[in-house]
């Protein structure tokens, strides 16, 4: 046995983003780290009915997440989020930070409003017209916001789509609304000071990389990776697991053991 098999299975609870359940999200990662975690798979709320709740928020998906948790037994925990599981991520730190041992945030969808770009305020504008678009429509624009120019979208999978698939423009809208309305306070970010990764794709939309470098300026341990032939659709802990659950293993041992520092 192992170092690794012997010790306790690492609690994480893992988000996902505004399109594919975390099952899809996160399979090829989980069957890299096997039983050295024990892993909450957080689908979000908005998905659990027909149409997203009334008055849907991200403070929805924290809660949901701290109940998931509680319901784990996990007193303290690493997070992973995804895109707008990402966002959700971000709001978590400001309403339970101190439930985290770590945070990792692989393409956060939206990391607040302060200090955009010109790149990033093209691109929302960009988001904000494609959230009126007829359902076939949006799902292409969306994709294609979120490649480089010239990077190609990836084909959809054989047969017909899934029943879940019809929620997701709804979804979609749902969390656009939500950034639009609120905000994520980067001065109350900064005093969390457990570690941060942040990945993100070189073919995904220059935005990804200027987003990872507000990060590493707001987070006083945050380490950034680039994944080279990755995007958005095709992302990181999909593509390369291996790799992914190397820096994730890294990252939670420094975790655990600040935990434990007095």
């Amino acid at each position: 046995m192992t170092p690794a098999q012997a010790a306790d299975p690492t609690p994480v609870v893992f988000v996902p983003g505004g399109v594919n359940p975390a099952a899809i999200t996160y399979g090829e990662l989980l069957a890299v780290l096997k039983e050295t975690v024990h892993p909450v798979l957080k689908d979000h709320e908005l998905y659990a009915g027909d149409a997203p709740p009334p008055g849907w928020g991200l403070s929805f998906e924290v809660e949901a997440i701290r109940r998931a948790a509680d319901a784990a037994r996990f007193g303290t925990f690493h997070l992973v989020g995804y895109s707008g599981g990402g966002a959700i991520s971000l709001a978590f730190v400001l309403a339970h930070g101190d439930r985290l041992r770590s945070l990792t945030l692989i393409e956060p969808a939206w990391i607040g409003k302060a200090g955009w770009t010109p790149e990033e305020a093209r691109y929302w504008a960009q988001e904000e017209r494609t959230m009126g678009l007829p359902m076939e429509d949006l799902m292409r624009e969306f994709v294609k916001l979120a490649l480089k120019p010239g990077v190609s979208a990836p084909a959809p999978p054989p047969g017909p789509p899934p029943p879940w698939m019809m929620k997701r423009p709804a979804g979609l809208r749902a969390f656009m609304a939500a950034f639009r309305a609120g905000d994520l306070d980067h001065a109350r970010l900064r005093r969390f000071a457990r570690p941060v990764y942040a990945a993100y794709g070189d073919q995904s939309s220059v935005v990804e990389g200027i987003k990872a470098k507000r990060l590493a300026g707001i987070f006083p341990d945050c380490r950034v990776e680039i994944y080279e032939g990755t995007h958005h659709f095709a992302p990181p802990q999909r593509l390369q697991p291996d790799r992914f659950a190397r820096a994730l293993r890294d990252m939670w041992a420094r975790g655990d053991v600040a935990l434990k520092t007095p």
